[in-house]
Order: structure tokens, then C-alpha cells, then sequence
């Protein structure tokens, strides 16, 4: 028996039916997003053994990566903005609307914005953000397409581009092909098809990497050039993370009381005792999976005399180590902290950009102009060191309508009773 089967439905008691199971639906994802948005507010995803909520939300509610950006991107300009949530309730909205609506939605903006979408294509939505948040025109620029067929040329993929450079219709399955994005497909248990684009730059390395290889590799085998070049891009990085190599050297000296330096050895340690990989686990035993961007955490917080070793360390991923910390010291007590690193951050790349423009000023200021460069082949006849005479012709750097016989008399003032020779204003060699 098919539980689901509709034919005993009149025309019109399906009609309704159907509308009525769209309004259901969009209270239903309402309240789901509203949730959504504390959990994320609340940092619950943390507590469950994920590094984010779009970790959470992939592995905990089987979603897709796309869909689990949509559903938070809106939940979160939700709670921002509560009207999101009441206009996809009652059907003003959809999601699509809401997704695109959530880039420029402010809790100043976001009745005026929801009512001119209401009832709106996401088509007729994006031409009225276009109207009230114009973007700058994108300067027309024709680049290079490569073939499929070129992209497998007969050896290691030379690369290819469309006859006089010309853009193909969107139809084009060259197009398609130009569009793809990066991707990595599994094709068997121990087998990967990779996908992605390089510059021409990035072409030249590669065969000049092939060529140096030589007949250590076969003709045209990518795959075996890339393991190869990510075995050493492996080494060379855990060498600068935590000095892995084939002879690692022993400190044998323990860690200075109170700093926070982690030795080399210690680090080696915790990280093959941990398996690279955030330490953190849920009330029910399950591991964060977090492998990018792991920290050495104290275990005993450094703060409260915790040591670097090899037993008080151990890896966290960024959202679990404030998480320890937030749990130790308190959530005010640690976003007050970030605030204070980020403005100090802040500060020091003001500085460092002032420093850049003072520099630049200075390098324009002292830049030499024509007339006290028509001085410098006299100086140099009369003896004088190229360095230093480009010094002397500073003094003349206002004397820009004066002859050039003045020009060099006033250069040489700067060189004193050093030179007393007589200058003969030929034509200069």
C-alpha cells in the first residue's frame, strides 16, 4: 500500500492542500533557522566536538556543505533582524529571496527591504538590490580560455587557448569546462580524480619541476610530480612547525619556568601523540575533527602556572582553545582580551603603515629631479664619489631656473675644502 498516494484528492482539496503544506513549511524552516540561530549564538557546536557550525550542521543534520551556508548565513541575519524570520513564515519570502536579501540587511533596513520583496522572484529581487545598491562596473577584459582537449594534451597537459582569445557563448561546453570549479572525486578506495586550474606561472614551475625530474618520471605523469612536490611542501612545514626531520637535535634542557616558549621536542611529541588532531571530545565521547589552524594549549592555563611539556600540552582547534579558555575565565573576561588584541593589531598596522608612507614620501622627496641629474657628470669629472655626489646635488634642488654653472658651484659647497679644482664649463663628454 502506498501511504502517500494523493488520487483520492479532488482538484480542488489538492490545491489546498498544497497551499496549505507551503504555509506549514515555511513556519516549520522558520523556527528551524530561529533555533539554528541561538544553538550558533550559544556556541553549542562546540560543546558537541565541532570546530564550527557548518561542521555541525554537515555531519549532525546531514546537510550539504551549500545548504548548511545558506540556512546559517539567514539564521544569523535573523536573529539580527527578526522580520526574516516572519516574512519566511508567512510565505513573503523564500530562502533564495532571504539569501541573497542577507548581504545587505540591517536591523535599520530590514522591514523597508523584506516588504519590497515580498511575493518577489529571486530574479526580480537581485534587479531590485541592483537598483538600491549599485556596484561598480567590471572593467571588460578578454582573458584566455584553455581546451579540454589541450588540458590532456598528448603529454604532461600543455596548456591551450581559444582562437584570438575569444570569450565562448555561455552554451559553449568550453565554457562549461572553463567555469568548472576546483574538485576532488573519489574514484575507488585508493583512488582520487583532482580538478583545478593553474597560472601560467604556476605551469612554468611545474615543467621546469618535470624537466629537472627527468627520467626519474615517466613522460606526462602529472600525478607522480605533484606527490612528489607535496612529500617536500610536507617536510618543509612540519620542519617550520615544530623542527621535524630526519635527526631531530634534544634541547635536553627542561622549559624555562614561566615562559611561554614550546620547545621543538615537546611540540614533535604532542603532536604525534595526539595525531594532529583537536583533542576536544563531547559529553558522549565524540573527537573534534579538526586538523587546520591547531594550537598547543595548555592544559594547566599558562596564566595559573602551567608548564610547556609534553604532559600540560595538548592540540585544539582556535574555537575549542577560547572555548577551555571562555570556560576558565569567563566569556566577558576573554572577549574583553580579544577586543584589547584585536585594537592592538589594529594599532600596530596603522604604524606600520605610516612607516610605509613616510618612507615612500621620503624616497619621492629625495628622488632627484632633471636639473640636479645634468649635475652629477660634472661632479663625477671633477673626482667625486658617485654616492656623495648624489648627496652634493641636493643643495640644488630649488635652483631649478638657475644656470648650470651655479647648479654645480652650489653641489660642491657640500664637499667643502675637499676639491679645489677649476671647472672648465665645456660641453660635457
Amino acid at each position: 500500500m502506498n501511504r502517500f498516494s494523493q488520487e483520492h484528492l479532488s482538484s480542488e482539496l489538492l490545491r489546498s492542500e498544497i497551499h496549505k503544506d507551503e504555509m506549514r513549511e515555511g513556519e516549520v524552516t522558520a523556527f528551524r533557522l530561529a533555533r539554528l540561530a541561538e544553538y550558533d549564538e550559544r556556541k553549542l557546536f562546540l560543546e558537541d566536538a565541532f570546530p564550527s557550525m557548518l561542521a555541525w550542521c554537515v555531519r549532525e543534520l546531514r546537510l550539504s556543505v551549500e545548504e548548511a551556508k545558506k540556512r546559517i548565513r539567514v539564521a544569523r541575519v535573523g536573529r539580527r533582524c527578526p522580520v526574516v524570520f516572519e516574512a519566511l513564515a508567512n510565505g513573503r519570502v523564500n530562502m533564495s529571496g532571504l539569501v541573497c536579501l542577507a548581504t545587505h540587511l540591517t536591523p535599520e533596513n530590514a522591514e523597508e527591504l523584506a516588504a519590497a520583496a515580498a511575493h518577489k522572484t529571486r530574479a526580480e529581487i537581485e534587479q531590485m538590490l541592483a537598483e538600491r545598491f549599485p556596484k561598480q562596473e567590471i572593467a571588460a577584459r578578454v582573458d584566455p580560455i584553455t581546451l579540454p582537449s589541450q588540458q590532456l594534451g598528448e603529454s604532461e597537459g600543455s596548456p591551450g587557448t581559444l582562437p584570438d582569445a575569444v570569450i565562448p557563448d555561455q552554451g559553449d561546453p568550453r565554457a562549461v569546462a572553463a567555469r568548472a570549479p576546483n574538485r576532488v572525486s573519489q574514484l575507488s578506495p585508493e583512488a582520487y580524480s583532482v580538478q583545478f586550474t593553474r597560472r601560467r606561472e604556476a605551469d612554468e614551475r611545474f615543467r621546469y619541476a618535470q624537466d629537472l625530474l627527468g627520467s626519474r618520471v615517466k613522460p606526462g605523469d602529472i600525478a607522480e610530480v605533484y606527490d612528489r612536490a607535496i612529500k617536500v611542501l610536507v617536510e618543509k612545514l612540519e620542519r617550520a612547525r615544530f623542527g621535524a626531520c630526519a635527526r631531530p637535535r634534544k634541547n635536553g634542557q627542561p622549559p624555562r619556568t614561566g615562559s611561554r616558549h614550546i620547545p621543538n621536542e615537546v611540540k614533535r611529541a604532542v603532536w604525534k601523540r595526539d595525531g594532529g588532531q583537536c583533542t576536544y571530545k563531547s559529553e558522549s565521547g565524540l573527537r573534534c575533527e579538526a586538523r587546520r589552524d591547531l594550537q598547543f594549549d595548555h592544559e594547566k592555563e599558562f596564566a595559573r602556572g602551567g608548564e610547556a611539556t609534553v604532559d600540560n600540552l595538548r592540540l585544539r582547534c582556535p574555537g575549542h582553545n577560547q572555548h577551555a579558555a571562555e570556560q576558565t575565565f569567563g566569556a566577558g573576561f576573554m572577549k574583553q582580551k580579544r577586543k584589547e588584541a584585536a585594537a592592538a593589531r589594529a594599532a600596530a598596522k596603522a604604524a606600520r603603515e605610516r612607516a610605509r608612507a613616510e618612507k615612500a614620501a621620503e624616497a619621492k622627496r629625495t628622488r632627484l629631479q632633471p636639473h640636479q641629474i645634468e649635475v652629477l657628470p660634472w661632479l663625477h669629472q671633477l673626482g667625486c664619489p658617485k654616492d656623495e655626489s648624489r648627496v652634493a646635488v641636493e643643495r640644488c634642488r630649488d635652483m631649478s631656473a638657475a644656470p648650470l654653472e651655479e647648479r654645480v658651484k652650489c653641489s660642491l659647497t657640500w664637499f667643502g675644502a675637499r676639491i679645489s679644482r677649476t671647472v672648465s664649463f665645456a660641453p660635457a663628454p
